[in-house]
């Protein structure tokens, strides 16, 4: 059975008027059980509660349910700029240095699983000094993504790249997240199992975020543009992704904090484009909370 968090209270499911249980502590999860459904959907966001920096969002104002995620794919695809994975440029490698940039050592990156401080050149193929060296996570997994080709605009989105400890990369491969039952040795904050990895607690809300942006940015308008889906389960299939259920709890427990924030910013500058679930959380319930059944 799936290994829930450290429980402060007892809760058997989510009312109906309260999806998920808030801790005091935004890093510690409060009790609920892994089995426990909700079908729940969001009530509508009051338009003057919404984050819009400099009226980012102005088109999404007063929608909700799907309108609401059909109006975000259209404002967070327009005006990309696509990186190149590796270049002799700027590429993909120079944007996570700056976009994961440790704010108390500006030669570091932040690795999201470890989240380990590590110099910006001790990465793969720069050779070992002491740690393993970071390579780039791919948080929604190329082989569900189905953006293999580095053409692909998901291939190289740094929305969902992060740096990321080699080995602790290499036990997460492509499982998806959800609870999961065994320590990763290297970084026992982190959980796997068989089909399944679960994030610190510290970033469980980050790779949920994340995983909403895929899933409202790709819908699968042309050919490079796969339809991404999040689903109640495990899937190993095609290009959905679980567990939506995990992921909504993630997004509750733990908050957006400053250095998310600060990233989504500096993203939106280099690729041109924001993740509306870092400005606007509530809206990760208003979209997928009918998915969780």
């Amino acid at each position: 059975m799936k290994k829930t968090l450290l429980a402060i209270l007892t809760l058997s499911c989510f009312s109906a008027n309260a999806a998920y249980v808030q801790a005091d502590d935004p890093h510690v999860v409060a009790p609920f059980s892994v089995t426990c459904k909700t079908k729940q959907v969001a009530p509508p966001v009051n338009p003057g509660d919404i984050n819009n920096p400099d009226g980012y969002y102005n088109l999404a104002l007063n929608k909700t349910g799907d309108e609401l995620k059909s109006t975000l794919n259209i404002i967070i695809s327009t005006g990309i700029a696509k990186l190149p994975y590796s270049s002799s440029s700027f590429d993909v490698w120079d944007a996570l240095d700056i976009t994961d940039e440790d704010p108390n050592n500006s030669d570091n990156v932040i690795l999201i699983y470890t989240g380990r401080s590590q110099a910006k050149g001790q990465k793969t193929g720069q050779g070992n000094l002491g740690r393993d060296n970071w390579n780039r996570e791919h948080s929604y997994p190329k082989s569900n993504g189905g953006f293999n080709d580095r053409g692909a605009y998901g291939y190289t989105d740094i929305h969902h790249l992060r740096p990321s400890d080699e080995s602790v990369n290499s036990t997460r491969g492509n499982l998806e997240y959800d609870y999961s039952d065994k320590p990763v040795a290297e970084a026992p904050e982190n959980r796997y199992d068989s089909d399944s990895f679960e994030p610190r607690d510290a970033v469980k809300g980050d790779v949920a975020r994340m995983m909403f942006y895929m899933a409202t940015r790709y819908e699968g308008k042309d050919s490079i543009t796969p339809d991404l889906e999040l689903v109640p389960s495990i899937s190993n299939n095609g290009t959905a992704l679980g567990n939506v259920c995990s992921l909504l709890q993630w997004n509750q427990l733990d908050p957006v904090d400053d250095f998310e924030s600060n990233r989504n910013t500096k993203i939106q500058k280099i690729q041109g484009n924001r993740n509306p679930f870092v400005d606007n959380p509530q809206w990760a319930d208003e979209i997928f909370a009918k998915d969780c059944k």
